[in-house]
């Protein structure tokens, strides 16, 4: 069942996506960002410690890296908002509505993995943890989709990046 959003010119930027974009992309920063910096005693000290993969990126790429997925993540965010801001449609708005709870409800998953990694030192459990994180991705992807094509591709380099986070730390529980 398709119930693509089309008629409802969501990528126009009318009636407020701008500032939906903006609330949502810095909003998910902050987040992001305070989550990551709750957890850099951990990191310091503790990570340096561990064994890694060969493939682990430098340190430097991490805030980089999850600050442009942030961003991303928010105008995905702001175009399924947008959807149940000027759809005229129940089951649309309803599905929409889904959807951003869906998304809410991920971005806890998201922001408690930093503190239960880094300061908590439990990495089995960040690694459960992180599979629940990439199931959720995958199902807002297929969600997403169905309303808006955009919001959904907003995703894949999130899908990406958070596919080989699980790979590393995967490798850093086995390695340890």
């Amino acid at each position: 069942m398709q119930i693509h959003s089309g008629p409802h010119n969501t990528s126009s930027f009318k009636n407020g996506l701008w500032w939906k974009i903006l609330i949502c992309s810095l909003g998910i920063l902050g987040l992001g960002t305070f989550s990551g910096l709750s957890s850099m005693g951990g990191f310091q000290d503790w990570y340096d410690e561990l064994n890694k993969p060969f493939f682990t990126p430098p340190n430097w790429l991490f805030g980089p890296a999850w600050s442009i997925l942030y961003i991303l993540m928010g105008g995905s965010l702001a175009i399924i908002w947008q959807i149940v801001s000027v759809s005229r449609y129940p089951t649309i708005k309803k599905f929409a509505k889904r959807g951003i709870v869906i998304f809410l409800i991920h971005l806890i998953f998201n922001l408690i993995w930093s503190p239960i990694f880094f300061n908590l030192h439990m990495t089995g459990l960040a690694l459960v943890v992180i599979f629940i994180i990439l199931a959720f991705i995958i199902i807002l992807i297929r969600h997403f989709y169905r309303l808006d094509r955009l919001s959904a591709f907003l995703l894949i380099p999130y899908l990406l990046w958070v596919s080989f986070a699980t790979a590393l730390n995967l490798a850093i529980v086995v390695l340890n």
